[in-house]
């Protein structure tokens, strides 16, 4: 069987009780795609982790204050 183009296998060692939560949650045939997803989800905070840290760099810390303020007229 081969595998479709574009798409790259891969052997990962996670423990055992993560790779059984993730069976539980969507079985032994979901769980490659489950992985992927989650990789895609952590590549993009880093992305966002990388950008806010260049934007703290450049413009200096975030005021926490203004943000609770911009939050509570966003909720309001």
């Amino acid at each position: 069987m081969s595998t479709p183009a574009g798409i790259e296998k891969h052997s990962v060692t996670m423990p055992a009780a993560t790779s059984e939560g993730v069976r539980a949650r969507v079985g032994a045939r979901g769980f490659s795609a489950y992985v992927a997803g989650a990789v895609a989800r952590q590549l993009e905070r880093d992305a966002l982790d990388d950008t806010l840290a260049r934007i703290e760099a450049e413009h200096g810390p975030v005021d926490e204050q203004e943000v609770a303020a911009i939050m509570g007229r966003l909720t309001a």
